[in-house]
């Protein structure tokens, strides 16, 4: 990088950043903290390497460019083009559907960045939402209502179990999800995806 390029680092281009990763990518506030933080520390990088006599005013123009960048943030987040609220919502209904547990879902969230609250209140506490998402993950491991045979001694049902509870689901959900009937899994999944 030279210093010509290095020395644009500014409001502007964080701004230009950062709106160009949500575009890209979308995502939560900390996930776009994040990625502003790394291009701060790739333009910073080559000059501290560079045994340059002012390593201090590079640190300090760091830590004023990582202000900055909380600022970007916090101003893109007013203008809507980053929601941690719609990005926990999206993301939440999309797992669900793929089977994945409440738990799961707001480990999932927490991970990205997005607060407790909004996670909590992106997959709120339904039995049938939850017991949809069992039967998603059953008929993904070809179990219960979706086994084309009898599971053998090497998949016994403990074992099967043992699966759903790895992935965050209760055992009377999981119990409910292997005894269900073949037709009636297919109409609670149906009637969750809406």
């Amino acid at each position: 990088m030279t210093q010509a390029k290095a020395s644009r680092l500014d409001e502007a281009a964080l701004r230009e950043a950062g709106l160009a990763y949500m575009a890209r990518y979308g995502g939560t506030a900390a996930a776009l903290t994040r990625a502003l933080d790394r291009r701060i520390r790739r333009w910073a990088e080559p000059l501290l390497a560079a045994e340059a006599p002012d390593r201090e005013a590079i640190a300090a123009q760091t830590a004023v460019l990582k202000h900055i960048a909380r600022e970007v943030v916090l101003s893109l987040a007013e203008l809507g083009a980053v929601d941690d609220a719609a990005f926990a919502e999206s993301r939440a209904r999309r797992l669900r559907r793929s089977g994945r547990s409440r738990r799961a879902v707001l480990a999932h969230l927490g991970g990205k960045g997005v607060a407790a609250d909004l996670a909590s209140a992106a997959v709120p506490e339904d039995e049938a939402a939850e017991l949809a998402a069992a039967l998603s993950f059953a008929r993904r491991r070809r179990v219960g209502p979706f086994a084309r045979e009898a599971p053998s001694e090497d998949e016994s049902r403990d074992r099967i179990l043992a699966a759903f509870g790895r992935a965050g689901f209760n055992g009377g959900v999981a119990r409910q999800a292997l005894d269900c009937d073949p037709v009636e899994a297919e109409r609670l999944i149906r009637e969750q995806r809406g």
